[in-house]
């Protein structure tokens, strides 16, 4: 069992915080004590948080924050990596120094958070080891982007022969989806705007405009049809993947639910399926771009940037 460590040299945090649910007008910037590691708990000094559209979805307001089990005062963003700086009794596999990454539901834009080991990403928090070859930067955009695409790929299961269509491709988890997509040997169209067409071919998708006359585009581009189908955005690629005749079992959703469509959630992605995913990007077969960074000190325009969801990948905070 690991010894017990404690870095009792911080005594103050830097924090994101909310006192009101709303746009990113409200987010500010507050000293905190900083907190401290208990039994069965690690703390980590964050480096980097990665941006998701559901951090400020879930503080946009006050019942759907509810729904999320947050309440005020509030931290802000759920995706970070870090370094451990203190162990908590009981806990193994995790030793001061050890590079992390995870996900710790509102509250990762911080100096400091603590994690339950044995946690989940809703409560308590989670930490993997980060892969020698992984930076900081691109750990922090693994957790809910990683699994919430490996979640909507295990709805479908694409494979060798499959042609599948990924509603807003060139978002924060179709970047995940495009390309484990491929690796599993699927032929991959992706919609999006014109300017991101670039970027979807660099990541392994044939790109198509989303918007009226899909199905017809999609026609015209796989006349041999189309077999399954992630919406990442709506419902628009759900329509059109039924007008295409694509069955409901091989549809999927994540902001969105359809009757007859299973609905993929990253909370239910398999055992392993993160780590794996930082494995790829280890080993260079899986790239994340990271669209943009900002230090902590420019969180608002970090989240008005990311939440035009007109970025073409992610969206880092610096700590």
């Amino acid at each position: 069992m690991q010894e017990p460590s404690v870095n009792t040299s911080a005594t103050t945090s830097r924090a994101v915080r909310l006192e009101s649910f709303g746009g990113p007008e409200v987010l500010n910037i507050r000293e905190v004590p900083a907190p401290q590691a208990g039994s069965g708990q690690i703390r980590v000094r964050v480096t980097a948080a990665g941006l998701n559209p559901m951090d400020w979805f879930m503080t946009s307001d006050a019942d759907t924050a509810t729904r999320f089990g947050l309440s005020l005062p509030s931290g802000f963003g759920t995706d970070y990596a870090g370094v451990v700086d203190q162990v908590g009794h009981g806990v193994t596999g995790f030793a001061a120094g050890d590079r992390v990454f995870g996900g710790a539901l509102s509250r990762a834009v911080a100096d400091y958070v603590v994690i339950d080991v044995a946690g989940t990403i809703a409560a308590g928090g989670d930490a993997h080891h980060t892969p020698d070859g992984v930076d900081d930067r691109t750990a922090a955009t693994l957790a809910i982007a990683g699994c919430t695409a490996a979640a909507a790929l295990a709805v479908v299961n694409p494979g060798p022969g499959d042609t599948l269509l990924i509603g807003g491709a060139g978002g924060g988890v179709g970047v995940f989806a495009v390309q484990l997509a491929r690796l599993a040997g699927a032929r991959v169209i992706g919609t999006g705007s014109a300017t991101s067409a670039d970027a979807l071919r660099a990541l392994g998708a044939e790109p198509v405009a989303y918007g009226d006359g899909l199905a017809d585009r999609l026609r015209a581009l796989a006349p041999t049809g189309v077999t399954a189908a992630i919406d990442l955005f709506g419902t628009d690629t759900v329509r059109a993947a039924r007008e295409l005749g694509v069955p409901d079992e091989r549809i999927t959703t994540i902001a969105a639910q359809v009757d007859g469509i299973t609905p993929a959630n990253g909370a239910n992605a398999a055992p392993g399926a993160i780590e794996e995913i930082a494995r790829l990007v280890a080993a260079g077969r899986l790239r994340v771009p990271i669209a943009a960074s900002f230090p902590v000190e420019r969180i608002r325009a970090a989240v008005e940037l990311q939440a035009g969801r007109h970025v073409h990948g992610k969206v880092v905070i610096d700590l």
